[in-house]
């Protein structure tokens, strides 16, 4: 068999049934391709909108779990003013009482002494006793204190820190009542350390509140601090003396002045000249106190054993 030569019109007609297959293919295409992008566009939005609302269902549980936080505070703060409310009503109308007792100060005043044509002056440090009540009343709130005669310390501090600490102590307020402190010396008072009367002033506190009266044959003597510390104080061997002379039987200290420093005269003679020398020893304060003074002296850390020793009882 003879094959025949592809003519130059057979290769004509070859190319353009291929450009005619190629045209149609690309206008098949043509016609097509939205149809296919316009469901590849859908289904895009699809998984858009899928992923949109997973992301805000996520968002919703986190408010659900926000408000559900708030409207637990809402009640906590609801249930605190009702409490409030309730204690307003309560105190408003039961807070009165009374407590006095006698409590040691350290007094200083200053004396001119004459050493021949040498005027001097020296400072002189006693203990005495000052009358210290406090009355509680229908009022605004306030905590007042007055002093007979005017004193150089102000005592509002230690005040307003023994009505604290009394409240936290016994579950009461004072919205309704006013506390009124009456500190009374027998002469005219240039300075006393009132802080030292801190836990002496909280006791009384408490003992008004409770309805009770302290011991009166005790007296003590420490300051106060929030947390109802008794700390330590100056002066004890004065104070103890003013209470032994009054006719106190026990003297409650702060245990942080177990330790008390006494000092002894010691004398030297060099040549024509005497010199004298002052040595400190520390003691045990109790048993120096006991012995020296004549006073039974008991340690105290906290308002709590103030009451246990005056007698309060409130747990």
């Amino acid at each position: 068999m003879s094959h025949q030569p592809i003519t130059t019109g057979t290769k004509i007609l070859i190319l353009l049934l291929i450009v005619s297959f190629l045209g149609n293919g690309y206008l098949a295409l043509l016609t097509l391709s939205p149809k296919e992008q316009s469901v590849e566009t859908m289904q895009s939005t699809i998984n858009s909108l899928d992923a949109r609302v997973m992301e805000l269902t996520s968002q919703l549980e986190d408010t659900n779990i926000t408000l559900r936080n708030y409207a637990s505070q809402l009640d906590t703060y609801r249930q605190m003013v009702a409490d409030l409310r309730e204690q307003l009503n309560a105190t408003s109308t039961t807070l009165q009482g009374y407590a006095t007792l006698q409590g040691p100060a350290v007094l200083q005043r200053t004396e001119t002494i004459r050493d021949g044509p040498v005027l001097t002056q020296q400072t002189v440090t006693e203990g005495a006793m000052i009358d210290i009540s406090v009355e509680i009343r229908p009022g605004e709130g306030r905590v007042l204190v007055h002093t007979t005669p005017l004193m150089g310390i102000v005592f509002q501090d230690t005040a307003n820190t023994a009505v604290f600490v009394a409240q936290n102590i016994t579950g009461k307020h004072f919205a309704g009542s006013d506390v009124i402190f009456s500190v009374e010396a027998q002469d005219q008072v240039p300075a006393v350390d009132g802080p030292s009367a801190g836990a002496l002033m909280t006791a009384l506190v408490i003992a008004a509140l409770e309805n009770q009266t302290p011991r009166q044959d005790i007296t003590l003597t420490g300051t106060i601090d929030p947390q109802g510390h008794v700390g330590a104080i100056g002066g004890i061997l004065e104070k103890s003396q003013a209470a032994k002379a009054s006719g106190k039987s026990i003297i409650l200290l702060p245990r942080e002045n177990a330790r008390l420093v006494q000092y002894t005269e010691t004398t030297r003679r060099v040549g024509g000249f005497t010199f004298v020398q002052r040595v400190p020893k520390v003691v045990d304060a109790k048993e120096y106190l006991e012995s020296e003074v004549g006073i039974t002296v008991t340690y105290v850390d906290s308002i709590r054993d103030v009451e246990q020793y005056l007698g309060l009882g409130t747990g």
